[in-house]
């Protein structure tokens, strides 16, 4: 069994809540990503996609140095602990279409993040098969939620 503790990225960039989506954006750009885990010192609060930052606010006219993250974050978000199997982990992203994962401890206390990438690259054991399937469920198109 391979844990996510053994794949997961430790080195994360993070943003707080209050932070503007300018600084966000400026955040991502020097650091070459697209996702930032949003963090109060403490606890994950959600993730800031670049996605978020263009859909969410600049497509409303929202000004990227007076909104702030918190105004556009996703804060439903799914994680993972570093304790869990890939297999499992594969799994669930292929299920919620999700192409990276936050990595938490038992307090909601961000360790790491676990991406696809991560999964395929890292993991000495992975299967084509498991990945493909995962990725043909992360790229199928979303569909409208009942």
């Amino acid at each position: 069994m391979t844990r996510i503790a053994d794949l997961m990225s430790i080195d994360v960039s993070t943003i707080q809540p209050q932070d503007s989506l300018r600084h966000a954006a400026k955040c991502m750009r020097r650091h070459d990503i697209g996702v930032l885990p949003v963090w109060d010192g403490e606890r994950l609060l959600g993730m800031l996609t670049d996605r978020d930052i263009v859909v969410r606010a600049l497509a409303d006219g929202l000004d990227p140095d007076t909104c702030c993250v918190s105004d556009v974050m996703t804060p439903d978000v799914r994680a993972c602990s570093p304790e869990q199997d890939a297999e499992e982990v594969k799994r669930l992203m292929g299920e919620q279409q999700l192409h990276r994962l936050p990595v938490v401890d038992g307090t909601s206390r961000l360790v790491g993040i676990v991406s696809l990438g991560d999964l395929v690259v890292r993991d000495a054991s992975t299967e084509a098969e498991p990945i493909d399937q995962t990725l043909r469920n992360i790229c199928q198109p979303d569909l409208p939620h009942a």
